[in-house]
């Protein structure tokens, strides 16, 4: 079964680098099965982000084949691929388009990254477009099970990496959120 992923826009207040609050609208990737699922998961996810009231304002369908994160970068590139192929009756080659999201630092990097997924492909393919994408982030999905644990365990690594710089310190993204666990008495 092939995932499908939805975009789902989420407006919030935002407190900035200044110390003001301004309202913000910011899309989302999450893996689903419906609009409600979507709904419902973006829901849990973004609860764990923002402590204040949010707003879901869009939810569509997303046209990205493969999700593909990568260690040390901190955003989202779309790349366009298109898959040639030769149509033996009519004589002509045809393309046929597919849309990937890699994690980068920047174009070439994404660019980078977008030739080392398509590696293993047999088929010809070229690589008209990339271009950095709004989504924030991305949430897929995991049943729990113990093969799939391993899974989202190295999938949340590689998106939550850290870019180090020479002398080994940290470079702090401005965008990302922190992530804090609260204990819950029973």
């Amino acid at each position: 079964m092939s995932t499908i992923w939805y975009e789902c826009k989420v407006k919030y207040r935002k407190t900035d680098d200044t110390g003001l609050q301004k309202i913000t609208t910011e899309p989302y990737l999450v893996d689903a099965l419906s609009y409600t699922e979507a709904e419902t998961r973006i829901n849990e996810e973004m609860s764990a982000y923002i402590s204040e009231e949010f707003k879901i304002t869009n939810i569509k369908v997303a046209n990205y084949a493969e999700i593909h994160p990568f260690e040390n970068a901190d955003r989202w590139f779309k790349s366009k691929i298109s898959l040639l192929a030769y149509d033996e009756e009519s004589g002509k080659e045809r393309k046929s388009n597919m849309y990937l999201l890699v994690q980068g630092n920047d174009v070439k990097e994404a660019y980078d990254n977008t030739t080392s997924v398509m590696k293993g492909t047999m088929g010809d393919y070229t690589i008209p477009a990339i271009s950095e994408s709004p989504i924030m982030d991305v949430f897929p999905y995991f049943s729990g099970e113990e093969g799939e644990i391993e899974q989202l365990e190295k999938f949340n690594t590689l998106k939550a990496s850290k870019l180090e710089t020479d002398k080994g310190e940290e470079i702090v993204d401005p965008m990302e959120f922190e992530t804090a666990i609260e204990e819950v008495s029973i």
